[in-house]
């Protein structure tokens, strides 16, 4: 069988106004950290020895709480969120998490995650939108339990601070595939912050996607640590950017009456290849003011498209 090679391992900050890769880690699986002359060869720095992906998710959080940025919730895959260190990690450092788990996931008072669900009413569900994706909402029913207080991390000085949650998502066109989350928010946060919180994990896929279509990470080969780590450097990879005018990266912008979507960052590289010096023009207008008012119309075009199909998809949910 062919061992697995170097993975890479990002971390991605969303907000409601845009989102971006924050940092990145390889994992060496240890066929690679055990053959010290195959991780010379690759410029690997001697003193790296193996590390769980867990292990670096926990060094990427905790970088990312000594920074600057502003930090309330993490959110992962299973991968991340079925270790019991990485839960620890983030409950001792006081920011709420909704990590997604296996079905076969231990969680407080049940042996399966799956277990406490298996029963549940009809009444249960609730079905709720997680945020907006490439075709609409997404929207999927959810059923949440709170789970008991664990009093070493959950209170102080007797007191309960912090809520349990165990989540369940379901399809609503494949009921037979449900999904499973822990969360551990504060105690007057709701279901529906949860599920928002929930959703924001597929961010980190809006970010991969928007940095292979801007720098072309999938284009191109690297072989040594070096080149990885400085091919894909955070600063290299602005995914989406937030308008200045305070327009959020999915909500849309106003001119005037009209709606119109965000730019983007190759609509963004049209208008500045617009404002360069050019010959005449067959409008009446200037090049530039015909880019901008081209761009507009467009904008506002994809708008109302987007909003026909949004309004479409609910209605056949």
């Amino acid at each position: 069988m062919e061992q697995p090679g170097p993975i890479g391992v990002f971390a991605a900050y969303a907000t409601s106004r845009g989102r971006a890769l924050v940092d990145r880690e390889l994992y060496l699986p240890k066929s690679w950290t055990e053959d010290r002359d195959r991780c010379r060869a690759a410029k690997v720095p001697d003193e790296r020895e193996f590390h769980t992906k867990g292990e670096l998710a926990k060094a990427m959080v905790l970088r990312a709480l000594a920074s600057p940025l502003p930090i309330a919730w993490v959110t992962a895959d299973s991968a991340y969120g079925q270790e019991g260190r990485f839960r620890r990690l983030l409950e001792q450092s006081g920011v709420g998490y909704v990590l997604a788990v296996p079905k076969s996931q231990f969680s407080v008072g049940c042996p399966r995650i799956d277990w406490l669900f298996s029963q549940a009413p009809a009444e249960a569900w609730e079905r709720v939108s997680c945020g907006n994706g490439a075709k609409g909402p997404r929207v999927y029913d959810w059923a949440a339990i709170r789970l008991p207080a664990v009093a070493e991390y959950d209170c102080q000085d007797e007191t309960q601070v912090r809520q349990r949650w165990a989540l369940a998502r379901r399809s609503p066109s494949r009921p037979d595939e449900i999904a499973y989350c822990l969360a551990c928010s504060q105690l007057d946060t709701t279901v529906e912050q949860l599920v928002r919180i929930a959703g924001m994990c597929w961010t980190i896929e809006e970010c991969f996607q928007a940095t292979k279509n801007e720098c072309g990470p999938d284009q191109y080969e690297v072989r040594r640590y070096t080149g990885w780590m400085r091919a894909h450097h955070p600063g290299h990879a602005r995914p989406r950017l937030p308008g200045r005018d305070g327009c959020g990266i999915k909500g849309g912008c106003r001119n005037g009456s009209r709606t119109l979507v965000d730019l983007t960052v190759a609509e963004i590289r049209r208008l500045l290849a617009a404002g360069r010096p050019h010959g005449p023009h067959p409008s009446r207008c200037s090049p530039r003011v015909h880019a901008l008012n081209w761009s507009t119309w467009r904008r506002q075009r994809q708008a109302v498209a987007r909003r026909c199909h949004h309004q479409r998809r609910l209605r056949t949910i």
